[in-house]
């Protein structure tokens, strides 16, 4: 083949990669309403939604919303999964309010979303048999993966916009919170919230099977994301304020997220990073450079608690010389949630959930700043997941 021919296919290919979708979804929790610090559930309220957002453009755009649905803002901002094709996603952590007992009630169902019709839709609910946290979706598209409460990994073949239950793998007694593919989809890190530390599974095909090793982690590991160079994992830990049936309370102490080295087996954490009190979200950047971390930074506490503040924080790390080294902070939001960067590496979406709001973030000159771009909400987004990298 001539060079210049070459050159041109080159060219085509690199255009292609450009322009393609960049899809990203985020959950809301309609019922819940913090209000300075405390959980609320005014009537009326606006419903429980799933919104479909572009972020192959800047600013981002909203492609659609899917209302009637359940969602909850209890657990890792990470219950939420879209398919590599960006034409199915799936929500889990469903969840209603009982106004009459005053409480939560949690469901055990996954519900499927058919994003590629106009409007989306939701077309399937699929019992997993426990209340499903964080979700994973294999690179090939043919694989979900969900941490359930009752301490197993469910999973679940995707063929085509069918899920099909397969079975479920044990990892503990007690709940799960989130889960994340390696890039070669060979193996699954799952966090466990109750009993701390983090288990891997093995993937071989829908073979999914429990392995004796376990990451050290912080107290209450929470959200989990991978980088797509095959080299980083980060586990981020809510800490003591976390735990379940905590006795007591904290004062905005500072929390901790883990750094994972997962190019070689076993997996190992190399690195415990300090930051701000309740790292709600983590996640690594496509390119394996960077990690930003959502902090409520006691924007979750209520005003009589000395730790508490207005606003949480963000905060950027650079991985030099296998270490996260950090960069800056910057204002985030109140109690704010999930956090994922887009494919080319270049912006950060933050979920403000009081704000009701996604706020735009850029990395200039290896910094993080704020865009002031936000997309607006009809309720608190508490679940942000992108395409598999």
């Amino acid at each position: 083949m001539k060079s210049w021919l070459i050159g041109i296919l080159a060219a085509g290919s690199i255009a292609t990669g450009a322009l393609a979708a960049d899809i990203i979804v985020s959950a809301q929790d309609g019922k819940f309403v913090r209000v300075d610090g405390r959980a609320t559930f005014p009537e009326p309220a606006p419903p429980d939604s799933l919104v479909v957002i572009d972020a192959s453009q800047f600013p981002p755009k909203l492609k659609g919303t899917v209302e009637g649905m359940e969602h909850t803002v209890q657990g890792p901002p990470q219950a939420v999964a879209v398919t590599p094709d960006g034409k199915l996603a799936i929500v889990a952590a469903p969840s209603r309010y009982d106004y009459a007992a005053k409480k939560e009630v949690l469901d055990n169902f996954l519900q499927v979303v058919d994003i590629e019709a106009s409007p989306p839709k939701i077309i399937a609910k699929v019992d997993v048999g426990a209340h499903p946290n964080g979700l994973a979706i294999n690179r090939d598209g043919t694989l979900l993966l969900a941490a359930a409460h009752d301490g197993a990994v469910k999973v679940i073949a995707i063929e085509g916009k069918t899920l099909r239950m397969l079975g479920d793998v044990k990892v503990g007694e007690k709940r799960l919170s989130g889960i994340s593919f390696t890039h070669d989809g060979k193996a699954a890190i799952v966090a466990q919230r109750d009993e701390n530390g983090a288990a891997v599974l093995t993937v071989d095909g829908t073979t999914i099977k429990l392995t004796n090793e376990k990451i050290s982690t912080g107290v209450t590991p929470y959200a989990v994301d991978v980088s797509s160079d095959g080299k980083w994992a980060v586990i981020g830990n809510t800490g003591v304020q976390g735990m379940a049936g905590l006795a007591g309370r904290t004062a905005g102490d500072a929390d901790i997220v883990t750094l994972v080295d997962v190019s070689q087996r076993p997996f190992r954490a190399v690195q415990q990073i300090s930051v701000p009190n309740s790292p709600e979200g983590v996640a690594i950047s496509p390119d394996g450079r960077y990690v930003v971390v959502s902090s409520m930074a006691g924007s979750n506490l209520t005003p009589d608690n000395p730790g508490r503040n207005k606003l949480g924080s963000v905060t950027l790390f650079e991985i030099r010389d296998s270490a996260a080294v950090k960069v800056n902070d910057v204002q985030g939001g109140e109690a704010a949630q999930g956090v994922v960067f887009t494919q080319d590496s270049r912006y950060v979406l933050l979920q403000m959930d009081v704000e009701r709001a996604i706020a735009v973030y850029a990395v200039r000159d290896g910094k993080l700043v704020d865009t002031g771009e936000r997309i607006k909400l009809a309720a608190g987004p508490v679940s942000l997941r992108s395409m598999p990298r």
